[in-house]
């Protein structure tokens, strides 16, 4: 079993300035590079993640391993909870 947090690749994309996400729905990103939660809108994905660019995640130690369904992220940032009351 590959390390790290699994998310189904269809979730990860590449937004037109760049910046690689994994999208949680409802417009909110976290950009897989610094772990920051990002606001988007459909209009600022340019495409899902390729091997070529998901190879570039590996080798910088952010990806473990992926395949044609799953991307193992290693050390991925938790969304930040609002506080219970």
């Amino acid at each position: 079993m590959p390390e790290g947090t699994p998310v189904d690749r269809h979730w990860v994309l590449v937004l037109k300035n760049g910046r690689m996400v994994i999208e949680w729905g409802e417009g909110h990103f976290q950009d897989v590079l610094e772990g920051e939660f990002i606001q988007c809108r459909e209009s600022d994905i340019s495409h899902a993640i390729t091997d070529k660019e998901l190879t570039q995640l590996e080798r910088s130690g952010k990806v473990s391993h992926y395949d044609r369904q799953r991307v193992y992220f290693i050390r991925l940032p938790e969304h930040p909870s609002p506080p219970m009351e």
